[in-house]
């Protein structure tokens, strides 16, 4: 069995972003030659997530609104009292996950016809990273 890793930075512009990564992985998942296996796309961050939908525009704002309503962004978070004002991003990290394993078959992402990998920031505008580990043969 082969593995090939490679890290994603991002510094988001806004606070909290989606950000569409289904291009990127394909492209690591092609330099590792692996063509049978997994690829494991894990943030490394506990205020940010990775998963996989589709990519339109009126389904992302949707997400934003339910994660709002499960884990609205508020001051009186007891996580506060530390000194962070970043309560609410931990809790939709629970809600989303922070990473998501992806087929690999035939040295292709073995995804629906409308399924795309996002990288989820809830509390951004700082250096961030993503592990990307393609693992098979």
């Amino acid at each position: 069995m082969k593995s090939h890793t490679e890290y994603l930075w991002f510094r988001t512009e806004k606070r909290r972003e989606m950000v569409h990564i289904t291009d990127t992985v394909r492209s690591i998942l092609g330099k590792s030659g692996i063509k049978e296996g997994f690829a494991l796309v894990s943030a490394m961050h506990i205020t940010a997530a990775v998963y996989v939908n589709d990519l339109e525009d009126g389904l992302i704002e949707d997400i934003w609104e339910w994660l709002e309503d499960i884990a609205p962004r508020r001051d009186d978070y007891r996580h506060h009292r530390t000194g962070e004002d970043n309560g609410d991003a931990h809790l939709k990290n629970l809600v989303m996950h922070h990473q998501v394993i992806l087929p690999v078959t035939a040295g292709e992402l073995d995804l629906g016809p409308w399924q795309r990998v996002f990288y989820a920031e809830f509390d951004g505008m700082r250096k961030k990273r993503v592990v990307v580990k393609i693992i098979g043969e």
